[in-house]
């Protein structure tokens, strides 16, 4: 999909428009005269935000209507790391503006310059129809991409504030683990076992870097041409730490969620990345470690931890709706996803061991 695919502002998510214009204008010049919201309509967490008067256009992020978890969905923090990365990785957004008052919007937001690209979810664009090898330029770009996010220095003053990388992935564990707590909606005892086996085999972590935390294809801009990336998008997890934890997830992404969803009329991920062309795994990993000579043996645990991950990311999403926080239709089938995935982990364990 293009990103001009924005859609009026969903009923129940709508903005104050007389604040929030009241409040651009003041800081922004360039925004003088009527404001126009719609929404990009295809996240699942984070509300997202066109905000545009005349020619001129932002993004607005805001966090979730309702309670979300301690320290969850943090734009403030956000719009630190964005400020913090774009001089050193420019496809991290420009951003522009942070406001910390509630009420404005009813939430901490920030503003960022968009970008335009293109964002594959489950089927490539029609200009691509000219484009045969698209899935081998997508796969390289976003490969290449990843290896420059984690060559940035960070010992640069900004990014090294970001995070304190020792003891990173223990961290990790327990972080996702209290949330798993605090969202299940049902006792999962093959998440037990993830979980024990997770608790119990963390590896030696190498020299940190910096983490996204959720680099995942639907979450990159890609030019027309297939063959590089324009933006990054969703940073409020990334923070230094094991790079591998990184990998790990998105090659959840990439094949492994896919695997576990293909035969799902609801699945947890896209499967574009199972079609013919697409890098495989290996693939994956041999082009990574090749461009970074890093020690990729301790794989594995990584994957395991990503799929984790992913079941916690979706279950959070589910209980929101369970306890009616939002009547979004997309998460009624949410908790199945997430014992599929609870499933190949558990799977994945067993390979481990």
């Amino acid at each position: 999909m293009m990103t001009t695919d924005i859609t009026p502002v969903r009923a129940g998510e709508e903005l104050d428009t007389g604040n929030l214009a009241a409040w651009l204008q003041a800081r922004l010049p360039d925004l003088a005269g009527n404001i126009e919201i719609a929404q990009f309509p295809n996240g699942h967490s984070n509300l997202v935000y066109l905000i545009r008067a005349g020619a001129t256009e932002y993004v607005l992020r805001r966090p979730p209507l309702g309670p979300v978890p301690p320290k969850a969905h943090d734009m403030a923090r956000e719009f630190r790391v964005l400020d913090a990365v774009n001089p050193h990785f420019p496809e991290a957004p420009r951003v522009v503006l942070l406001c910390e008052d509630p009420a404005v919007v009813g939430a901490t937001f920030f503003l960022m310059e968009r970008r335009h690209g293109i964002v594959l979810r489950d089927a490539p664009p029609p200009e691509w129809n000219a484009v045969p090898d698209y899935p081998r330029l997508v796969s390289e770009a976003f490969i290449d991409c990843l290896v420059r996010l984690h060559e940035v220095d960070v010992a640069a003053p900004k990014i090294a504030a970001l995070g304190k990388p020792a003891g990173f992935v223990e961290r990790q564990v327990r972080g996702w683990s209290e949330r798993w707590q605090h969202a299940k909606t049902e006792e999962l005892p093959a998440m037990n076992r993830v979980i024990h086996w997770l608790q119990n085999h963390i590896p030696a972590s190498p020299a940190p870097t910096l983490v996204h935390n959720d680099f995942k294809l639907d979450n990159v801009m890609l030019a027309p041409s297939a063959n590089r990336v324009e933006a990054v998008l969703d940073w409020e997890m990334t923070t230094l730490g094991d790079p591998l934890a990184d990998l790990g997830l998105t090659l959840c992404y990439w094949t492994w969620a896919c695997i576990a969803s293909q035969n799902d009329p609801h699945p947890a991920t896209p499967v574009i990345t199972m079609s013919p062309g697409w890098y495989t795994r290996d693939e994956f990993v041999h082009r990574y470690a090749l461009r970074t000579g890093r020690d990729v043996s301790q794989l594995g645990y990584h994957e395991v931890l990503g799929i984790f991950k992913l079941a916690v990311i979706l279950q959070q999403i589910y209980v929101r709706f369970h306890r009616g926080q939002t009547h979004d239709e997309r998460f009624r089938a949410f908790d199945r996803r997430v014992r599929t995935l609870v499933q190949l982990a558990d799977e994945l364990v067993n390979r481990n061991s």
